[in-house]
């Protein structure tokens, strides 16, 4: 028991030490290149970061949008929960995000009816089981769907 202490406190201390070598490290550089040390450290210095960023916030919003509105009491939200299981639907969110960003308003609702159709066929997360689905009724929960989306 003794030892092991000695062996937990001896390695982080080692940890330790290569972090403050690192950081002095990068310290060194920064007074040695400058600015050009950032390429040193960061491989993309020159690409398109500063365009994006942001965007993986505003990722994540439209998935928390499509999830605030696949739980709440909404007739479609209903109709959809009740085709997938619960643990499904953080999924199936992200999947219907993914379909918002095609530009093609014909291919988003065509995705969006994939989508629904795969998660309705693992429902029970059974992938034997592939139940009849209405080809007719799941492109009108589609379209219904992108519809509310685009209301949000």
């Amino acid at each position: 028991m003794s030892n092991e202490k000695v062996t937990d406190r001896q390695q982080r201390l080692e940890e330790f030490l290569h972090a403050v070598e690192a950081a002095q490290k990068l310290q060194d550089d920064i007074l040695r290149y400058g600015l050009d040390a950032a390429y040193l450290y960061v491989e993309d210095v020159e690409g398109d970061w500063l365009e994006k960023w942001g965007e993986d916030e505003e990722e994540q919003q439209r998935i928390i949008d499509v999830t605030t509105f696949l739980k709440s009491d909404d007739w479609l939200a209903v109709r959809i929960r009740e085709q997938i299981q619960d643990t499904l639907l953080c999924r199936f969110a992200v999947e219907v995000e993914k379909c918002l960003l095609i530009c093609d308003p014909h291919e988003r609702l065509i995705e969006v009816k994939k989508v629904l159709a795969v998660i309705m066929t693992h429902k029970d997360n059974n992938c034997d089981s592939h139940p009849e689905i209405d080809e007719s009724k799941l492109l009108y929960l589609a379209q219904e769907l992108l519809n509310k989306l685009e209301e949000i």
